[in-house]
């Protein structure tokens, strides 16, 4: 059960956003993360709770941040209910989306784990939707991925093999590249991998 530290800064003017302290699992029925985050000052700013099924499809969400939450899950695409803490103002959504997307690194890992891409194919096109720190207000994107390579690195515990997603968004154009290796995201635009207590699990 790999437990670590991601660091978080804008992509684009490398601004220091906090930090994300994270402990994830592979098991026969999918994969689990959990997380909380934090500012640079230390505060306290939110929570990540995702479980995949064995095919990556996201089971259960729930995202906090001090003022919002969201639950959701697959149902007739993807479906969630977003509220305040006190529940007054519960709104409900659903969209013919894939999956889930946001700030953590998780969502990373478990758009790659959905659309397993080979090497050498056409990139995969995906539908999300994205909830975004502070106020997790959804919104419906387009993705392609495509795995543009694998490169397994000698470890004092084994081979790791390192995936290269490059992933374009479709409205902008924009590309960028994602590393991966198992259920650990090693770097991406805005995310660093500071600290890893164990090996990342390897999926079935």
């Amino acid at each position: 059960m790999p437990r670590g530290r991601y660091s978080l800064h804008d992509p684009h003017d490398h601004t220091p956003l906090g930090e994300e302290h994270f402990q994830c699992a592979t098991g026969p029925a999918g994969w689990r993360y959990v997380s909380r985050t934090t500012a640079p000052s230390g505060d306290h700013t939110g929570s990540v709770d995702l479980t995949l099924d064995d095919l990556g499809r996201p089971l259960r969400l729930e995202l906090r941040t001090p003022h919002w939450q969201v639950r959701g899950g697959v149902l007739d695409g993807v479906t969630w209910v977003r509220t305040d803490p006190a529940g007054e103002h519960a709104q409900e959504g659903n969209a013919p989306a894939h999956a889930f997307t946001g700030a953590s690194p998780a969502f990373l890992v478990a758009v790659a784990r959905l659309l397993r891409p080979v090497p050498g194919a056409p990139a995969t096109r995906v539908r999300l939707v994205a909830f975004t720190p502070p106020v997790l207000a959804p919104r419906t994107l387009d993705q392609a991925w495509a795995l543009v390579g694998s490169e397994a690195h000698a470890t004092d515990s084994g081979p790791l093999v390192v995936d290269d997603y490059q992933v374009s968004d479709l409205e902008t154009g924009e590309r960028h590249t994602v590393h991966i290796a198992g259920d650990v995201v090693l770097a991406a635009p805005g995310v660093e991998l500071e600290d890893l207590d164990s090996p990342p699990s390897t999926f079935t």
